[in-house]
């Protein structure tokens, strides 16, 4: 969970061997999962007209990492 401002991220993350097998890892089981908890833990974290989202983060050797950003829309 990450916090700026008045936007909440449940961020998943993938660390991978290339962006293809990162983006396989990131499938609609994964993200369900993920969208799960966000439901579960958002009262604790979020305040009324917080935004809430799901983001994802790929590492990949030798590159930055990537950042996606609201990848959940249920």
């Amino acid at each position: 969970m990450a916090r700026r401002g008045r936007i909440v991220a449940f961020v998943e993350v993938k660390a991978r061997s290339s962006e293809d097998a990162a983006g396989i890892a990131l499938d609609h089981y994964r993200l369900r999962r993920v969208a799960v908890a966000a439901e579960r833990l958002a009262p604790r974290f979020a305040g009324p007209g917080d935004d809430v989202r799901i983001d994802a983060i790929f590492i990949l050797p030798g590159r930055l990492p990537r950042h996606l950003v609201n990848v959940w829309h249920g």
